[in-house]
């Protein structure tokens, strides 16, 4: 499991060959004064192999005591479920997060959506939810294929993330659709209106920005130019006074107006 050979492990401190260096301290203090007062400890830890490689190992550490009743030594019973971890990472990510951007996915979306309400109620302030569609999107799938138009959608994630907080949540809601959540705004409707309107002229000129698109296949590389720009709805909200699919709705509302307004422009909900 180490990889480490019975004559190099033999006679050396267990910690010196696999502490990782990644666990939380206060996971393994509490695993020493479990054992400390003679009680078995079970658990997960992360540790290193030989070849600097981390494994998730599940334990069971058993205190051993001597005819004295001293607690001398300490049996564990140890399980490689690095596999285990590795699935159910997979599963997560398919279960809140876009396979394509890696963006969280709706259900993600609804969760933070509720979190930010809760948030807003507490501190008083407007939180924002931009809807955005491509506006030429769909002449790139029908022209060059899906595989371009994938890493059309790739970019665009990876230009919005660059318009926002580290704190604030993109989602891609399908197709060519995304969703930007900006929380903590301000307790004034005016300056939240303001701030958010920065963000999202941001997130509107990084968007039109034009895209060299190189797609890898077979052995070969192609290159396509595109322009494509975005329509921007947004809608504010504060404390529980709407519901979490009604901001979603007026946001959408708000977006199809800036697109029959003549697209690639930012529209408010009124």
């Amino acid at each position: 499991m180490t990889g480490y050979h019975h004559e190099e492990a033999v006679g050396r401190l267990l910690k010196e060959q696999i502490k990782s260096g990644v666990q939380n301290e206060t996971d393994i203090e509490h695993l020493w004064q479990t054992l400390f007062v003679g009680k078995p400890w079970h658990g997960e830890l992360i540790n290193q192999r030989k070849d600097g490689s981390l494994y998730h190992e599940e334990m069971t550490i058993t205190p051993v005591r001597d005819g004295n009743n001293v607690i001398g030594n300490f049996v564990a019973i140890k399980q490689d479920i690095s596999e285990r971890k590795k699935t159910e990472a997979q599963i997560h990510s398919l279960a809140f997060y876009d396979p394509l951007t890696s963006l969280p996915n709706r259900r993600l979306l609804n969760d933070r959506l509720q979190q930010t309400r809760a948030s807003s109620k507490r501190s008083g302030r407007y939180a924002a939810l931009m809807f955005l569609d491509l506006d030429n999107f769909k002449p790139l799938n029908d022209v060059h294929g899906h595989d371009v138009g994938d890493l059309l959608l790739i970019e665009v994630a990876h230009r919005i993330r660059h318009c926002v907080r580290e704190v604030d949540t993109i989602a891609r809601f399908g197709g060519d659709e995304f969703v930007v959540m900006i929380g903590e705004l301000d307790a004034d409707r005016d300056e939240s209106i303001a701030r958010a309107s920065i963000v999202a002229e941001k997130i509107r000129t990084a968007l039109a920005e034009t895209y060299v698109l190189t797609l890898k296949q077979d052995g070969l590389e192609k290159t396509v130019e595109h322009h494509c720009t975005s329509s921007i709805g947004v809608a504010l909200f504060i404390n529980h006074e709407i519901g979490t699919d009604e901001i979603l709705k007026r946001a959408d509302i708000a977006m199809y107006q800036a697109k029959e307004e003549g697209r690639n422009r930012i529209c408010f909900y009124e």
